[in-house]
């Protein structure tokens, strides 16, 4: 008896030594490319091992991707996540091969070369992210890296540099050939964060933009105001962000915006910035209140989604003119091609029972469906003046009906369901929906005396939800063009920088798998497939890209105890 119980520990040991080994460094990317193939030889770089490109006078941008792709591969001190970690490939390392150099080249027939920022924030479907990456058995010749433009050289930087493990010295993978061509599935990859409810020191920012960057999204969706707090600094009408933001302290200056629209577009992320309205806007009220109906009215909970109470003015001619100018006084201080003007969560009873709104509908003599309809459209004819994609949340066109532009994108995010109402009317739309994808939820209730209250969103979201998310999901094949991709957004009512890296990383990673690679892996199975999240599989990858996120200052949160992360598969459900 005691022969057999040794027997089948041993080959529960083989079998996890199997996995370990059989797990593929190539194959540990993500977003994983659509198409990669890998062979079997160790292959390292050499100490003297350079970045170096054929284009003439690159963009600075890309010189400084160049640097610090170079600087990465240096610091980076991850090591393969097997029983043993590096020291198990030490022998198999220790005389390979060396990689002198890789090559970055323009395609044949590229367009000409422009930087990374510009081709950020081109006009979302004309942005080019291909690349094609090749990396030899042997010390020669270089590796290379083709694409045609620098955000598609920016993309295969970000994969070269998620190739390698790290053990003593050496940078090493152990799978050479290496042959990978890839692109993203959809356009629109984002993360939207939320300044307003508690507020986000620039340091945060930027970190978080990086991560972003290394996991391919091209979109921070920056939801800068609401309710709470008015943090952004307008020169046109200074008492917003004076009055409205939380202290002197918690302000984002227009110096900090440039930085932070630089930063992101040279890492090849754009920022659409959100001014939600007419709904949550009682940030507004602060320093300009005749604008803001039934401002901080109680109880509340008549009268807005979460306190304060407020909502814009829509049938005064005045606030109509202090909308519009706020909106062009914005929009001037971003450079991508897209805005948001918001609108979820309108509050009828606030209008109805707001007497001076009362006194504007009846001299405008006007509904309230008809003064939301034109608000609406004078926003966006502004948005469009400054020739931005207007961007509005999903409720505005399937509670309210109102008349949105032929080019405008909705926000589906109350439920996934509603893509099929959205793609029925025939609008063009990215998901963000609370039923998978709200990085928020999970913490309970916020409001005081709710003692066994629960957030409207529960249950958590776990990043095998998300990653279980099928972006076409009762649509027809002729509607899926509509489908421009996604975002996890972080509500901050009860999220702030103390917890900004543990609530989004890794969960965030998998929105960005999902819009990146899309339907399929790379050898040919469904990304929706049975056991497409366990731990040989999405999982592994997804432990290899946190202790990476880790290693690199991320806070990243633990997806299992360390002990099932050496050994794939072997805390799966079924295991």
């Amino acid at each position: 008896m005691r022969a057999q119980i040794n027997m089948v520990h041993t080959l529960q040991l083989l079998i996890m030594m199997f996995f370990s080994l059989a797990r593929n460094s190539a194959f540990a990317l993500w977003p994983i490319p659509p198409h990669i193939t890998a062979g079997t030889t160790p292959l390292k770089l050499s100490p003297d091992f350079s970045i170096t490109t054929t284009i003439v006078s690159p963009p600075h941008d890309l010189v400084s991707a160049i640097q610090d792709t170079q600087s990465r591969l240096k610091t980076d001190k991850f090591q393969r996540l097997v029983i043993g970690r590096g020291a198990s490939d030490s022998n198999a390392v220790r005389f390979a091969p060396q990689l002198d150099k890789l090559e970055l080249v323009f395609a044949p027939h590229a367009p000409p070369v422009r930087s990374i920022a510009a081709e950020a924030t081109a006009p979302l479907k004309a942005r080019s992210e291909w690349y094609k990456l090749s990396v030899p058995s042997g010390g020669s010749p270089a590796a290379q890296l083709v694409a045609n433009s620098t955000l598609g050289l920016f993309r295969g930087l970000t994969t070269f540099s998620q190739l390698w493990y790290a053990y003593g010295t050496d940078k090493y993978i152990l799978e050479a050939p290496v042959e990978m061509e890839d692109r993203p599935a959809f356009p629109y990859r984002g993360f939207s964060l939320d300044t307003s409810r508690n507020f986000y020191p620039m340091s945060d920012i930027l970190r978080t933009i990086e991560a972003m960057s290394w996991v391919k999204l091209s979109i921070l969706y920056w939801h800068v105001s609401d309710s709470q707090s008015f943090p952004l600094q307008v020169e046109r009408f200074p008492e917003l962000a004076q009055k409205g933001a939380y202290s002197e302290n918690e302000i984002y200056t227009t110096d900090d915006v440039k930085q932070i629209i630089s930063y992101a577009n040279s890492r090849g992320v754009d920022i659409v910035v959100e001014l939600d309205s007419p709904g949550h806007t009682t940030g507004i009220a602060f320093g300009y209140p005749d604008h803001v109906a039934c401002a901080n009215k109680m109880p509340w909970s008549m009268y807005a989604s979460e306190p304060p109470a407020g909502q814009l003015r829509i049938a005064n001619e005045s606030t109509i003119a202090f909308s519009k100018e706020l909106f062009d006084s914005v929009a001037s201080m971003f450079t991508g091609p897209m805005m948001s003007s918001g609108g979820d969560e309108v509050n009828l009873p606030c209008w109805e029972e707001d007497a001076d709104f009362v006194r504007d509908s009846i001299v405008a003599n006007t509904t309230i469906p008809e003064a939301l309809d034109r608000f609406v459209q004078e926003i966006q004819g502004i948005i469009k003046k400054r020739k931005k994609m207007p961007l509005i949340k999903s409720d505005m066109i399937l509670t309210h009906n109102v008349t949105v532009t032929d080019d405008t994108v909705a926000v589906v995010w109350q439920s996934s369901a509603d893509a099929v109402s959205m793609a029925d009317r025939g609008h063009t739309f990215i998901y963000q929906p609370s039923n998978y994808f709200y990085l928020d939820c999970g913490a309970g209730d916020w409001l005081g005396d709710d003692v066994p209250g629960v957030s409207w969103c529960d249950p958590f979201k776990t990043w095998q939800k998300a990653y279980s998310f099928d972006p076409y999901a009762n649509l027809t094949a002729s509607q899926y063009h509509l489908v421009l991709g996604g975002q996890m957004p972080l509500w901050s009512e009860q999220s702030s920088p103390e917890n900004l890296d543990s609530i989004v990383w890794p969960r965030l990673a998998s929105a960005a798998e999902v819009f990146w690679t899309g339907a399929a892996l790379p050898d040919g199975t469904s990304r929706l497939g049975k056991n497409a999240t366990n731990g040989t599989s999405a999982l592994a990858r997804l432990h290899e890209l946190r202790y990476r996120l880790v290693d690199r200052g991320i806070k990243a949160i633990a997806l299992q105890p360390h002990w099932c992360a050496l050994r794939p598969g072997a805390c799966d459900l079924d295991a």
